[in-house]
């Protein structure tokens, strides 16, 4: 037996200019190579090769993954999941186009499986479908996979059960052309799309659910997903695979792209077109290419406005309803039309808004707690907005929770916008480049910004984040001496309001408390008076809670 190399590859040429090419010049004079693809936080299938034969070892078995580190919001979400090799997404395979591979697989989960090959041309009894291609693997058993690869571009595999998909069964498989694509990429990136519904106080995804909630990256959750390093000038890739029960239109700010690839191969380039969304539908994949020649943090994200969220539900709590009509909440049975009770067409079994995950009942005769009338007295006046709040307690910094060295060097609270399906591609000049690959090889993770990137002059050790000086929720430790910034504004984009506030407050509570004084001397006047029939003027008042004076509480200073 003989160990391999890693496919032949060799290393792009390090030697750039110090500004940003022209556009007609990038990647024309460098030569084609096929270099390794970099699937961030998933790791490579190691293989040894028999007799010319590259020889992979596929075990499908249990595993737990952190799709969110601890941090100052919530506990750390860790999920228990279906994968392969102890990953979901499972390893990738990166292999030729020419090579003869032969991959044995175990199976390790309580169920029946097999392995498909998505897009490749395999012979029928390799395809990986229960009883019609082969037998179904039985736990503890084996099934040996072998053929030729005559096809190059982005593949994947994956389990031919439908909840076992929905459980995390899938990995990458990359094929280099024996040929290097025109023009010549420097980086190459591979991404699997992937999404659960998993209730708070569990850690099993509901694989029959419509509805999700923690929406995935390469098995994690912004922003806990890592940064894609790029150095300026670069060509680079990105391989999209998606494999759930929505379509992702996944977008790059900064950048525009060509779509080269599908997972039937390379597009002839006389059809490649230029965007920066591109929609990666169920089952698909989407290679996309780039001259890196803007410096910046670019966002990479699905554009679904609740794809770029973490933890989300159709129902956070109970709406109101008038007692007739559509119903939000509602169970998969009843949207199926299980008759439970009563009859058929029963106003329970029929249509309702929104998918349940059977996180809530349907809805009670009572207001939802974001956009409603509810203590509105407690807010300040420029919150008492219809629709507040949307997004004010959702973007929150865990920049300290989610640290690695591919964050390095980022803004500030960065991390309170990224979240859900998201992630970064990081641009650099060399030698920030170069200096943050270093810390990348050593591991080396810097606290604070030591050296604040040049993206086209902005000063992040000026910037101004909501509680960025307060409070960092990845530690959760107010910082000595912490106040709120000049100008009296309060965490999370308060409106500001001027100190003196705090003594006509002062004096308005005392202009209460005499006036309250006197009217409970007036009522207990009324109270002695004997009527037959009580008037409406005798009834106590409506009780205003903001102007209660309860011992050692200010009610101006709470923002709910």
């Amino acid at each position: 037996m003989q160990h391999a190399m890693p496919p032949n590859t060799v290393s792009p040429p390090t030697t750039k200019k110090s500004g940003p090419p022209p556009k007609t010049d990038v990647g024309r004079h460098r030569q084609a190579t096929n270099v390794p693809v970099i699937t961030p936080d998933v790791p490579k299938l190691p293989w040894t090769v028999e007799n010319g034969v590259k020889v992979f070892h596929l075990t499908a078995e249990v595993v737990k993954r952190e799709l969110m580190p601890e941090n100052g919001m919530m506990p750390a979400k860790v999920v228990t999941i279906w994968g392969y090799n102890g990953t979901s997404p499972g390893p990738t395979i990166e292999v030729n186009e020419g090579d003869r591979v032969r991959i044995i697989f175990h199976n390790s989960l309580p169920e029946e499986t097999t392995v498909h090959w998505h897009g490749l041309e395999v012979p029928v009894n390799m395809d990986g479908v229960p009883f019609i291609s082969q037998p179904p693997v039985k736990p503890g058993e084996s099934f040996v996979y072998e053929f030729t690869l005559n096809q190059n571009g982005t593949f994947f595999y994956h389990s031919h059960g439908a909840m076992q998909e929905m459980m995390g069964m899938i990995g990458l498989f990359i094929i280099h052309p024996k040929a290097p694509y025109q023009p010549a990429v420097q980086k190459d990136f591979g991404i699997i799309l992937q999404e659960y519904a998993v209730l708070p106080n569990n850690s099993i995804p509901n694989s029959m659910s419509m509805e999700f909630n923690w929406l995935t990256f390469n098995g994690k959750a912004g922003p806990a997903t890592t940064p894609m390093i790029v150095r300026l000038g670069d060509r680079v890739r990105i391989r999209m695979v998606n494999l759930g029960m929505d379509h992702h239109p996944i977008h790059i700010h900064g950048n525009q792209f060509y779509v080269t690839g599908t997972e039937g191969g390379r597009i002839p380039k006389s059809a490649w077109f230029p965007g920066n969304t591109v929609l990666v539908g169920v089952a698909q994949a989407r290679d996309v290419e780039f001259d890196a020649i803007h410096p910046g943090d670019w966002m990479l994200h699905c554009h679904l406005p609740h794809h770029m969220m973490n933890n989300m539900t159709s129902m956070v709590g109970p709406m109101s309803h008038v007692g007739k009509g559509m119903h939000t909440g509602m169970g998969m049975e009843e949207g199926m039309g299980i008759v439970n009770e009563g009859h058929a067409l029963a106003e329970n079994l029929g249509p309702g808004m929104g998918r349940g995950m059977g996180t809530a009942q349907r809805e009670q005769a009572q207001s939802h707690s974001i956009g409603q009338d509810q203590d509105k007295s407690r807010q300040s006046p420029e919150r008492k907005v219809p629709g507040y709040p949307q997004d004010a307690f959702m973007m929150m910094p865990t920049d300290a929770a989610v640290a690695k060295p591919e964050t390095n060097y980022l803004a500030p609270g960065w991390s309170a916008s990224v979240q859900g399906m998201m992630t970064l591609v990081r641009v650099l000049p060399p030698d920030q480049y170069d200096r943050l690959m270093a810390d990348v090889r050593q591991g080396r993770v810097v606290k604070g910004a030591e050296m604040p990137m040049d993206h086209g002059g902005m000063d992040h050790g000026q910037m101004q984040m909501p509680g960025r000086q307060e409070m960092d929720h990845g530690q959760m430790q107010m910082k000595p001496g912490s106040s709120a910034p000049a100008g009296g504004h309060e965490m999370h984009g308060n409106a500001s309001k001027p100190r003196q506030q705090k003594s006509n407050r002062a004096g308005s509570q005392k202009s209460t408390r005499s006036t309250r004084k006197k009217t409970t001397v007036q009522k207990r006047k009324q109270s002695s008076t004997k009527r037959k029939t009580p008037r409406p003027e005798t009834q106590a008042p409506a009780m205003d809670h903001s102007k209660m004076d309860m011992p050692g509480m200010d009610h101006s200073k709470h923002n709910m």
